[in-house]
């Protein structure tokens, strides 16, 4: 029997434990907090755990090193807004009839048409609205560029109406990198400062405000997109006085002293993301939330800067010397491309005790893969086919390191380039080969040797082997196959060529 001594410090001590376990998961919650990065325009080379020997992102690094990295991630459209569509949505933008990026009412190039192209369907459902729906705290903070709503007739495209309680960010696809027009507690101003540590001093404030309760908090960076500079000193000074590594010098009349200015920019840009990444993963630590968030990080798409000729991402740009000049379908200097470069994208998930820190996972997987992955990590079900049909399936099988012997690796994507240039470009992609049809102008289609040939240096489409025509004959069909299946736009097109469907 306890003395009367040994009962109060039982007491005492058994008082203690309780004051530190509560104090231990005050703030947690059954289900995991989610933090969802997407950084604008980041190439999958673009951040050193990749090997590249040119970048400045030791948080991303570090990130990798705790986490999971996906080594074969793609999005399926190689431009902002299809690609936000397709991540937001689990499902092809052409099934939303959004094309290329969405041009702004203020645009002073492109023709605003607010009947096409023109945003995020509100009947679709984002995997923000089934997370706020299971009792999440939603905000995104960042590039929406899925309808500008600064228009009477855009209002159905704000944030708001798509899932998210919160907003603070940019009201179109881009801004400045500095003194930004940004929209804040609902009303547009300009707001002084760097626009990467800004948006991050709000990305910060949410985790701060929202610690207490379930919270997805959509982190969508402006950088590394163009304009890159300027940028803080301290993103500056790794690539000051760097000459660097190109990754295609010998390209044919390759401007050499353009493509290393850019690229000093273009990965100052993305040192100044890593530095605020590295500021958010420091807000989680700080209050004490981090072993119950999960952390997403990926790229709306990839990035070429030299690649084959080129710069810029699916609406490429020619980066030599001399530019071609205009033809009937594209404006001069442009390159339509479905290139791996800008296809690829990094994808890196940590998730403390279920992700295994280090891990490479080199199965295919895209960003069509992100909504039903999210929705199992915070054990929400998915929405019925009746009310939204999802074309990708969980990531969270590989995340916890099963292993799946039939898990598909082929790849299918899309981009009707409108603005700038008119390219239906359609592309099938196995581990193998890989097959890109431009359905406008025939001329242009292009087949890759992959497993040969990964930097596509080498275009077959004219190879006379039985071998290779088989190979065309057999991708060509799986990509009218993948056409029909989501009942893609183009199939009605009156201008194509026809000779294609036989």
């Amino acid at each position: 029997m306890y003395t009367k001594r040994g009962k109060i410090i039982f007491a005492a001590i058994y008082l203690l434990l309780s004051i530190s376990v509560a104090h231990a998961f005050q703030g947690t919650s059954e289900k995991p907090n989610i933090l969802f990065i997407l950084t604008d325009d980041q190439a999958q080379w673009a951040f050193g755990a990749s090997g590249d020997p040119n970048a400045f992102t030791p948080n991303l690094d570090d990130l990798a090193t705790k986490g999971v990295t996906f080594r074969n991630a793609f999005t399926t459209t190689p431009v902002c807004s299809p690609s936000r569509t397709s991540i937001m949505t689990g499902r092809y933008a052409s099934e939303y009839n959004i094309l290329d990026f969405i041009v702004s009412p203020t645009h002073s190039k492109l023709k605003y048409d607010p009947n096409v192209n023109a945003g995020l369907d509100p009947q679709s459902i984002t995997f923000a609205e089934m997370l706020q729906k299971a009792g999440y705290d939603t905000g995104l903070v960042g590039k929406w560029h899925l309808g500008d709503w600064t228009t009477k007739e855009g209002e159905k495209y704000h944030p708001k109406n798509h899932g998210f309680d919160y907003f603070m960010g940019l009201p179109g696809g881009g801004t400045s990198p500095e003194n930004p027009e940004l929209e804040l507690n609902g009303k547009l101003e300009i707001i002084k400062g760097l626009t990467t540590d800004i948006l991050a001093d709000q990305a910060i404030a949410f985790i701060e405000e929202s610690r207490n309760a379930p919270f997805l908090l959509c982190f969508n960076t402006r950088a590394p997109h163009s304009q890159w500079l300027p940028v803080a000193d301290e993103d500056w000074a790794p690539f000051q006085n760097m000459d660097p590594i190109i990754p295609n010098p010998n390209y044919p009349d390759l401007d050499i002293d353009k493509t290393k200015r850019k690229m000093r920019e273009y990965l100052a840009s993305t040192a100044g993301m890593d530095r605020n990444v590295g500021r958010l993963m420091a807000s989680l630590e700080e209050t004490g939330i981090i072993d119950n968030t999960i952390v997403v990080f990926l790229s709306d798409h990839g990035y070429n800067m030299g690649h084959n000729g080129i710069e810029h991402k699916g609406n490429g740009k020619w980066i030599t010397k001399s530019i071609p000049a205009e033809t009937e379908n594209i404006n001069e200097g442009y390159r339509p491309n479905l290139y791996d470069n800008s296809l690829k994208i990094p994808a890196i998930v940590y998730w403390k005790g279920v992700a295994q820190a280090g891990a490479i996972i080199n199965e295919t997987i895209s960003v069509l893969d992100i909504y039903p992955t999210l929705l199992e990590m915070a054990g929400v079900g998915l929405p019925s086919v009746e009310d939204h049909v999802l074309r990708g399936r969980s990531l969270v099988p590989l995340i916890k390191g099963e292993k799946i012997t039939d898990w598909d690796n082929d790849f299918y994507s899309e981009y009707s380039m409108v603005n700038y240039a008119t390219s239906f470009l359609r592309s099938y992609r196995t581990p193998e080969w890989k097959l890109v049809r431009d359905f406008m102008d025939p001329k242009r289609d292009e087949l890759y040797h992959i497993a040969l040939d990964p930097e596509e240096n080498i275009n077959l489409i004219h190879d006379s082997s039985n071998e290779v025509r088989e190979i065309i004959d057999s991708l060509h069909q799986k990509i009218l196959t993948k056409m029909q299946e989501i009942n893609d736009p183009l199939l009605g097109e009156v201008a194509m060529n026809r000779e294609y469907f036989r």
